[in-house]
């Protein structure tokens, strides 16, 4: 089974990208990822990836742009990951679910040991918005 999963690009006005670190509660502990997570019922993308932030980090944000979607067969899960370039509208960063986060600019952000599933997300980006370096 697919299962659709938002996440999130924050982007500051320093052009950092915000990463949070995966929780020892959660799959996949210690690894970085764009935040986000699984669409509800009659959610759309959009809905849903606000949602998700509000809840995960206490953040409203903007949607700015959509990037394609990538899918990535895990052990015991296939997911689509669908992103989304956002910005903050407003809020203070609270991490309900992750362990830590950090603001990177897209130099650093290849140094971190991302969720497999945000590999192609993170090069999608970074050669789209920020060219290769």
């Amino acid at each position: 089974m697919l299962i659709d999963v938002v996440c999130a690009l924050i982007v500051n006005d320093r052009r950092e990208v915000l990463a949070a670190q995966r929780s020892a509660s959660m799959d996949l502990p210690g690894k970085w990822e764009f935040p986000g997570g699984k669409m509800g019922p009659g959610e759309t993308p959009r809905q849903a990836l606000v949602r998700e932030i509000q809840e995960e980090l206490d953040l409203a944000i903007t949607v700015q742009e959509e990037l394609p979607a990538s899918v990535h067969q895990y052990e015991k899960k296939s997911i689509r990951l669908i992103p989304f370039v956002c910005s903050i509208l407003s809020g203070n960063i609270s991490l309900k679910e992750h362990q830590a986060y950090g603001w990177f600019r897209h130099t650093d952000l290849a140094a971190l040991d991302w969720a497999e599933a945000d590999i192609p997300i993170l090069r999608q980006y970074v050669n789209k918005h920020l060219g290769t370096t």
